[in-house]
Parts: structure tokens; sequence; C-alpha cells
């Protein structure tokens, strides 16, 4: 009896006949459980979901659509005012700050878009930029504004865990921003987010590893209980100043624990829905994979070894092995340490490829979720043994934000 994922390769295989690798496929049965299961996870707060995990917009809306989720976490301005353009939705909150001075002046203007699209603030001189574009007297509407907390865990002087963001990080310098943003006409302070990286986006569990995932679960473990007190004193301070709508946390790998605080409204988690393969690493919550990519093998220069057309397709981050993406199905397959993921070719060894012959397919697992979607222009949606759709990515629509 084949196993499972000898089956999964099998009806893959199957729905796929008549595609000439490169492709992209979503096996929209493991998407929707995955978006299920966060929900479930969140414990009745609501999920924003990030568009940078997914860049479909067709399977943003499916998302958006299920009971659990609400509003959308873009990454870009110009990114937010396209979607919100299509009617995906009405409340998109911009992740990231901005310098994009049409994208600001547009928002400024249109008074639907000044109430749909919230963007990320985290010092009073990307107000002054706004204010030097569209002064308030000449606006559509108030410009809606989220301050960004920095949720790094700083437990000695010197010594930062976490991603580098905003330089608000105390209770004080919050209360000191969300006081400035108050007393400037034309703008309206509505969130609080805060990412807490070295919890949601780093695995407890790295595969081999024991000694280093003893050590970063004692890390997060502390981490989090110096962010729950700290977040509860910030938000308190916060809404001193303005009458906060949301206070964003968390992400995939922390969607529990961060439903948990009594501080937070509500979570973003996006890259759950495609199942990354660096969330293998995670213990509590592993999604089932859901996004792959086909490639060709083309070449079989030994016994031993397997070739596919094309690979290179590296995740974001640290340059490292666990950027690389890693081959699927057949089962049994890994990259060459001196190789690895390739430009135009991407040589492949272990027992996964006895059998392969010329023309047969590889199924890549991305390192992580929607960067998958810079690199196609369509998406073919399986369900069982067949394809129910085909739908644009961002750059199949002609969108390439970053």
């Amino acid at each position: 009896m084949p196993s499972s994922r000898a089956a999964q390769r099998a009806r893959y295989d199957r729905a796929t006949a008549d595609l000439d690798p490169p492709f992209a496929i979503v096996d929209l049965d493991a998407f929707d459980a995955n978006g299920a299961d966060l929900v479930a996870r969140a414990a009745g707060k609501p999920l924003r979901v990030p568009s940078k995990s997914v860049r479909v917009r067709a399977l943003i809306d499916r998302t958006l659509a299920h009971p659990g989720w609400r509003g959308i976490m873009a990454f870009t301005l110009p990114e937010a005012i396209w979607l919100a353009g299509h009617g995906t939705a009405d409340d998109i909150l911009v992740a990231y700050p901005t310098a994009d001075r049409a994208a600001l002046h547009r928002l400024a203007t249109d008074e639907k878009l000044a109430r749909t699209i919230t963007v990320m603030i985290d010092g009073t001189d990307q107000l002054d930029l706004v204010d030097a574009l569209v002064p308030p007297a000449q606006r559509a509407a108030p410009v809606r504004v989220c301050i960004d907390l920095d949720a790094s865990w700083r437990p000695v002087s010197g010594i930062h865990i976490g991603v580098r963001r905003s330089p608000v990080h105390s209770p004080g310098q919050a209360g000191a921003l969300a006081a400035a943003v108050a007393a400037r006409p034309g703008f309206r302070l509505v969130g609080l987010m805060s990412y807490e990286a070295q919890i949601a986006g780093l695995g407890d569990a790295p595969p081999g590893r024991p000694v280093r995932g003893a050590l970063i679960r004692a890390i997060q473990a502390r981490s989090m209980r110096e962010l729950l007190a700290r977040r509860a004193a910030v938000v308190a301070e916060v809404r001193r100043h303005a009458d906060l709508e949301f206070v964003n946390g968390g992400g995939t790998g922390s969607v529990a624990a961060t439903t948990a605080d009594p501080a937070v409204t509500e979570v973003a988690a996006g890259s759950g829905l495609f199942g990354p393969w660096l969330f293998d690493g995670y213990r509590k919550w592993r999604p089932e994979p859901a996004a792959f990519f086909a490639l060709a093998v083309v070449r079989r220069p030994d016994a031993a070894t397997a070739t596919t057309l094309g690979g290179g397709w590296i995740a974001s981050g640290e340059t490292s092995p666990t950027r690389q993406p890693r081959p699927w199905l057949p089962e049994g397959l890994r990259l060459i340490g001196t190789e690895g993921a390739g430009e135009v070719q991407t040589p492949l060894v272990g027992p996964g490829t006895a059998g392969l012959r010329v023309g047969d397919r590889v199924y890549f697992r991305h390192a992580k979720a929607g960067e998958l979607c810079e690199h196609v222009n369509e998406v073919h949606l399986v369900r069982g043994e067949k394809i129910v759709d085909v739908v644009p990515t961002y750059r199949g629509e002609g969108r390439v934000f970053l």
C-alpha cells in the first residue's frame, strides 16, 4: 500500500497531468483545514490575514469569507489601495511605515480610502511627511494611524532578542507618541500593533537540534511573560489618549499564546494557510502543507542524482539553508550542500531519486509562504484529483509591490 506522501504525489500528478512545470498548486482541502485550525486556536478573537503570506486575491477573499477572519494586514500602502479598489476588504492595516508620497497623497485625499486603510507609524516624522504632502485642511478625512510597538525582548542592556522594528518599546514612549498623534490635526489613532517575532516566527522544535529547541522554548517563555506585562501597560497608557479600535499581535506561530493575552483584541496569521516548511519546526501546531511548486526532472547525471530545471526560489531573511525550498514529493529527496537550489538547475539526491525519469515532476515546498507567488503568474487550485480553478497571483495581475 503506498504511503500517504506517495498517494499525495499520485493525486497531484493526476490533477496536473496536462500542465508543464514550473507551476504552483494550492491544495484547497489543506488550505481550508489550516484556516479552520487557526480560527479554533484563536479562541473567539478575530484573525487578520496578512496579505504578504498569500499574495493571491482569490485566496485572501476565500479566507475572509470564513467566520473568524476579519480584515487584511497589507505590506505596502500601494498594495492596500489596490486591494481596497477591488473591494477585497473594508478594513486594511498597513503593517509597515510608508514613505510612498503618491500613495499617501491619494490616501489623504480620498474619503473612502481614508476610512478603509490604517497606516503604521512609530514616530512623528511619519506624521510630518503626511502633513508636508497634504495639509490637514486639504484632507478628505483624518488619516487613520496605528502605533507599532517593538515586541522584542531585552533582558539586559545590549541584548536584543527579536526583530528590529519600531523604536517604541516602553509604555512611556508609546504614551508620548499617542499624545503627539492626539495633538495633531488630521490624524486619528485607532490601533496598536506588536509582532512578537521571537515567538511567532521562530520554530521551537528544530529537527535534529534538541538543545537548541530547549533554549528557544526557554527564551520564548520568558519573553512572553515580559511582553504580557509590558503590552498591558502600553495599551493602558495609549488608551489615555485615544479610543483604540484594535490591539493586534502575534502570528501563525503564536496564535494560541497571543489570543490568551487580555490586552490583544485580534491576531494576525497568514503563513499557516499555506503551511511552508519552516513551520515543520513548531511543537504546538504544524499546518498541513498546502502550497507547492512543481519542477521537471530534465536529466539524470548519474544513478544517484536527478536534476530539475530551476528551483532557486529562495526565501527572504538571513542567508542560510533554512531559506531554501525543500523537495517534498516524491519522499526521500534532498538538496546537495555544495549547490543547493539553483537558478537554472537543482540536483537532488537520496532514495527518492530511484525511479525518477526525465519528464517526471518533483514537488517542492517553499521555506516561507506568499513569496512563492512572486515566481508564478497563477496558482492552480486542487481538490482531490482535479484542478477546480486557476487564479492569478499578484504578479499575474501585473502587481509587484516589493
